[in-house]
């Protein structure tokens, strides 16, 4: 009997998907233990209205959203993904700390817009490391990867912002106290959740500058040449009409949907209106990240047996269920599970989604083509949470039921297009 072939061996993930994973965890440990706290920060401690949270995050999001076109199209014309992602990572590890001495609400504006400007410099360049250094029949399995670690940073944030305000916050304050009241940071010795807040702010800029520091030494690009004709160059600036179909019609619905998807702040509002604290709110984070985190991995496999566009579909139907759900929602125990469902829509959806625009992408413009993905959902942030403020400051039901509705035109809209599930050239 002759000897049974051998089966090939599975590619492996390589060095640089992995480290890549931990910048993210380490941003995200930094991001979820601040930012879930701003919505509380604006109306509470700066006496901002609900609307006025809707603007805030729609201008950073949105504005922010343009550089991630940008910074892809700069990263396909010289040919360099790391220094580009590496000054993302540093205006958002920045960001933080300088969140904790704002007293004006135009000045969390600025800052908001800034962490977001700096993860749309770092979002395309980092996909398209993760896509270039990974072969395709695994790619979905990368970028479940990345954001099985990312979303675990995210579940590591809200419980180290619950340890930080239970136990370190205190001591925090005596430190600063004992540098006088006259001092630069005196904005961080006030008493109270106000002072809390911004000692949580100030903490999380340490594991935003570990990302940084991950990022600069522990990650290694393979140079590569910027095409030597101008024909073979991306365009002067990126252009639609540069897209396949099938990747302009995923775009359309991706579009749709994310008109409906509205900031994460208005989650944070809804939950305290029904009695959460803000370290209440933390946990709640913590709970959504840990399913993301528990499943995201295994999801990006399983698109890579099943394609991506099943999973994306189911994602948009679960969101729809959520905002539904948060519309009809009068007590605390039902927030928890809704929380925790909308963590399986981040799993179905995160890192599917990018794996999606990955494999719809032109190799020799894949920086800017992924650049375009992550443009048309900043680009939909503003008028989705602009519209959702204005609609919650008349009833939060309101709010909650557009959104819902956007989610299952999107999701109807994918499901009647015919989108190729390979890549287009590899």
């Amino acid at each position: 009997m002759g000897e049974a072939p051998e089966r090939p061996e599975r590619p492996r993930l390589g060095r640089t998907v992995i480290a890549l994973g931990f910048v993210s965890l380490l941003t995200d440990v930094a991001s979820e233990m601040a930012y879930t706290q701003v919505p509380l920060f604006l109306t509470q401690v700066l006496g901002t209205r609900a609307g006025a949270v809707g603007l805030i995050e729609g201008i950073a999001e949105s504005t922010a959203s343009l550089m991630r076109l940008i910074s892809g199209w700069l990263s396909d014309r010289s040919g360099r993904r790391k220094p580009i992602a590496l000054w993302g990572y540093s205006f958002g590890a920045i960001s933080k700390p300088l969140m904790a001495l704002a007293s004006l609400w135009p000045t969390v504006l600025f800052l908001r817009f800034l962490d977001r400007l700096g993860k749309g410099l770092r979002t395309a360049p980092r996909d398209a490391l993760i896509a270039e250094t990974t072969p395709a029949v695994i790619r979905g399995r990368a970028f479940g990867l990345h954001r099985t670690l990312d979303t675990t940073g995210a579940v590591i944030g809200p419980l180290l912002g619950v340890w930080f305000l239970l136990h370190a916050s205190a001591g925090m304050r005596r430190f600063f106290l004992s540098a006088g009241h006259g001092s630069f940071f005196s904005a961080l010795t006030a008493p109270g959740e106000s002072g809390d807040l911004r000692r949580l702010f100030f903490f999380a800029g340490l594991p935003g500058l570990l990302a940084v520091l991950t990022l600069l030494f522990a990650v290694r690009e393979k140079a590569v040449s910027p095409p030597s004709s101008a024909a073979a160059r991306p365009p002067t600036f990126p252009r639609w009409r540069d897209l396949q179909p099938g990747y302009r019609r995923f775009l359309l619905a991706v579009l749709i949907f994310n008109l409906g998807n509205s900031a994460d702040a208005f989650l944070v509002l809804r939950a305290n209106q029904l009695g959460f604290s803000a370290g209440e709110i933390l946990w709640l984070y913590a709970a959504f990240n840990m399913v993301e985190a528990l499943l995201g991995y295994f999801a990006g496999t399983f698109s890579d047996k099943v394609g991506r566009r099943p999973l994306i579909i189911a994602g948009y139907l679960v969101f729809a269920l959520v905002y539904l759900g948060f519309a009809l929602a009068s007590g605390k125990s039902a927030i928890w599970a809704l929380f925790l469902l909308y963590g399986g829509y981040y799993t179905l959806t995160q890192g599917t989604q990018r794996a999606f625009a990955a494999d719809l992408s032109d190799p020799r413009q894949r920086a800017t083509q992924i650049g375009a993905y992550h443009t048309v959902v900043g680009v939909a942030l503003l008028p989705a949470s602009v519209i959702a403020g204005a609609l919650f400051g008349w009833h939060p039901a309101a709010a909650f039921a557009y959104g819902a509705m956007m989610a299952l035109l999107g999701a109807l809209l994918l499901l009647s297009q015919r989108v190729p599930a390979a890549s287009l050239q590899e």
